[in-house]
């Protein structure tokens, strides 16, 4: 029915950049939430950043200041620019995206894409 498909990341050094791109598509009404997650190696899935469709953001506390949520409701997309990357965020990052379909909502959640940052 919904289809979350993730494009960017990467290998970078320290230091740098990259960006995340998230669409949605299928029978979607509207959609609320739309997140970026992460999981490294070992550890449990994490919340890193969430846009609600009134244009509300928030943040996990290590990543404020270095990373930014923006989505574009007319294409079902959400993004995640990353900057002042460091080893620590090297991850597998999830979309996340809960849309009305029909009547009711859900959550659907992309395949993942691996970002690396070197040190």
């Amino acid at each position: 029915q919904v289809r979350v498909v993730e494009s960017g990341g990467g290998l970078v050094q320290a230091g740098g950049s990259l960006s995340l791109s998230c669409a949605a598509s299928g029978n979607i009404v509207s959609i609320n939430a739309m997140d970026w997650y992460r999981q490294a190696p070992g550890k449990q899935r994490e919340l890193v950043a969430a846009t609600t469709s009134d244009g509300s953001t928030r943040y996990a506390d290590d990543v404020k200041g270095r990373f930014t949520i923006s989505r574009d409701n007319a294409k079902n997309a959400v993004y995640l620019q990353m900057s002042s990357l460091k080893p620590e965020d090297t991850a597998v990052y999830y979309c996340h995206v809960v849309p009305r379909v029909g009547l009711y909502t859900y959550s659907y959640w992309g395949q993942g894409t691996q970002v690396t940052v070197s040190s």
